[in-house]
């Protein structure tokens, strides 16, 4: 059995789709042709090279590399992983149909293989940061087979996604990852700090650490005290002394699976309690399906955050944060070249 690593578009575009349809589809903008007539990798290149002309031939070379697997390399039983743009979870199916072209669908999604996905909203936080390190490769399509992951991962399948051992290493060196050139740093770092954040901010720290964000972005903050709550974790509002608007209701949860729809309608309901205008939902380990189905019928009344918009506040207002709250999460600016060609 082999890993296939697939991406649902840069910004998630295509994730809700693959879920939806139970299939993964090679995204390539125009790459109407039937793959499998294209045994031969010098002449799919060649053939890419016909359709994709003025493109870098080198680009063109690493595009082969990702579109030919899915007709000539992944088998029946293999397994997908999908990481979510949508949220900070993980999706993982198993291959259950043979490679498939239909020249009549709307482009792209020319090229599928049907899945069954057996877990999906895994969050990224029960994994170890080598195995992150992995998923974060730029590429579109790629097998996963370092730092002996496919074990791993079947061990955390079998034991609820949960690992069963401390790894040697926090991080890999260079020669344990895929593609290392083309490994998205800012992923990684960015789960490097969510591992952080989340070891030291569970349940009542994590509601102040969500306080004090509020705070810098310029809220009058009430947190109930540590025990029953009622619902209402936090208060904040704006204007004078917190007397303004807009005045919203915040729910903080900090457990190790993504959150599902009834926790969102008892912040509807505990909104009206408190007279809030609006309400906020914050779920370290992300929303299930059915709750992020309701982003947009909510999208007037309720904000949705994971680990990923906790983590773009933090960077957002980290100057305005308590010097406190700076030492227990100590973080440094950097700057580097972005190369988006690799995405």
């Amino acid at each position: 059995m082999s890993i296939w690593l697939f991406r649902g578009g840069k910004h998630g575009e295509f994730e809700t789709k693959y879920l939806n349809d139970k299939r993964i589809y090679l995204t390539w903008d125009g790459l109407n042709i039937d793959l499998s007539k294209y045994h031969d990798r010098d002449k799919l290149f060649k053939k890419l090279i016909e359709l994709y002309e003025g493109e870098n031939p080198k680009a063109i070379r690493n595009w082969a590399s990702q579109i030919y697997p899915i007709a000539h390399r992944m088998e029946i039983g293999d397994w997908i992983v999908l990481p979510s743009k949508l949220s900070s979870t993980i999706h993982f199916g198993k291959v259950i149909g043979e490679y498939t072209y239909d020249g009549e669908a709307d482009n792209p999604y020319y090229h599928y293989r049907a899945v069954d996905w057996f877990a999906t909203d895994i969050p990224r936080s029960n994994f170890d940061q080598d195995i992150l390190y992995s998923f974060g490769a730029f590429l579109t399509v790629c097998q996963i087979t370092r730092n002996d992951a496919e074990k791993r991962i079947k061990e955390m399948a079998a034991n609820d996604w949960k690992v069963k051992y401390k790894p040697q290493k926090v991080f890999a060196d260079a020669d344990d990852i895929e593609n290392v050139s083309q490994t998205n740093i800012e992923e990684a770092s960015r789960d490097s700090i969510s591992k952080y954040i989340i070891q030291k901010f569970q349940g009542y720290k994590m509601e102040q650490l969500i306080s004090e964000i509020l705070r810098a972005k310029g809220f009058t903050v009430y947190h109930s005290k540590q025990g029953a709550d009622g619902g209402k974790d936090i208060l904040a509002a704006g204007g004078e002394m917190g007397f303004g608007s807009p005045k919203i209701c915040v729910q903080v949860k900090s457990h190790d699976t993504p959150v599902d729809r009834p926790t969102l309608d008892q912040l509807g309901g505990v909104m009206n309690k408190v007279g809030a205008e609006y309400g906020l939902l914050v779920s370290w380990s992300g929303f299930k399906n059915s709750v992020e189905q309701e982003r947009g019928n909510q999208f007037f009344k309720i904000r949705l955050w994971d680990a990923n918009d906790v983590i773009d506040e933090l960077f957002d207002n980290y100057d305005k944060l308590s010097p406190e709250l700076q030492a227990e999460i100590p973080l440094k600016r950097i700057w580097m070249l972005s190369n988006d060609e690799d995405e």
